[in-house]
């Protein structure tokens, strides 16, 4: 209901000519619960003139979810002495903890550079924001190891030809949420692309969250941080306290 009111205002109030999105996604809700392996969100919608009918013409479609920002310590690991160790590092300020994306196009063949820097249009364009003076190529390579070990991971994926479009109105997109999602509000933002140039744009937000025990875990951590360090060091002594004695009795 609020989209069909949300596309009327749009309607009246807009006197632009360019196309009109009203996307919708199949779950607003993600709830992990134990024993959570993953889960598939369908990001749908519309494509339409201002007057409320088909799109006069075709139109390119970019659908990005992103997960929620945060500050983020990339270390590089060096082999000293045939031992794995800490070397360079560098602090990242608003690091995406979950990002996909998926086009009708490859992006290079949609918009240029300049746009795709501007909308975030990929993951080579996601913008990391070191904290202090950093050399461009060192940042570079930095941020390169973060999409490449967060899309071994599954948090971080693109998938270029990944929207389809019938007739010119409806579009969809499958992204996929792996099990170790992080928890938090998402957004889904929708683009239209026709010429290079983004026309329109909307977005809706997906909530992923806990329940159960791993909510209740979660939340004793994040608020008793040193308690929950203590009970988890404590717990790892009496279990192999107790491996212990099971094998001493075999």
């Amino acid at each position: 209901m609020r989209t069909v009111i949300a596309l009327v205002l749009l309607l009246v109030l807009s006197g632009a000519r360019d196309a009109i999105l009203v996307p919708e996604v199949s779950q607003h809700e993600v709830r992990l619960r134990q024993g959570f392996t993953g889960t598939e969100l369908l990001l749908f919608g519309a494509i339409l003139s201002p007057e409320g009918t088909r799109a006069a013409q075709d139109y390119d479609i970019v659908v990005v979810l992103k997960g929620p920002t945060q500050a983020i310590v990339v270390r590089e690991k060096a082999k000293v002495a045939g031992i794995w160790v800490n070397a360079d590092s560098i602090e990242l300020r608003s690091a995406p903890s979950y990002f996909a994306l998926a086009s009708t196009r490859p992006i290079d063949r949609i918009v240029d550079d300049k746009t795709a820097a501007i909308y975030e249009l990929g993951l080579r364009w996601l913008q990391l924001s070191p904290i202090g003076a950093i050399d461009p190529e060192e940042q570079q390579r930095f941020a390169s190891g973060l999409v490449d070990l967060n899309q071994r991971t599954g948090l971080y994926r693109q998938e270029e030809e990944g929207v389809t479009v019938s007739e010119q109105v409806l579009y969809q997109a499958r992204i996929a949420l792996p099990s170790r999602v992080p928890t938090g509000t998402y957004t889904a933002e929708t683009f239209a692309i026709t010429k290079g140039q983004v026309v329109a744009s909307a977005s809706s937000t997906v909530i992923v969250h806990k329940l159960g025990i791993e909510r209740a875990i979660a939340e004793f951590a994040d608020q008793y941080g040193f308690l929950y360090g203590l009970v988890a060091v404590a717990l790892s002594i009496a279990m192999g306290w107790i491996a212990g004695r099971l094998f001493a009795l075999i």
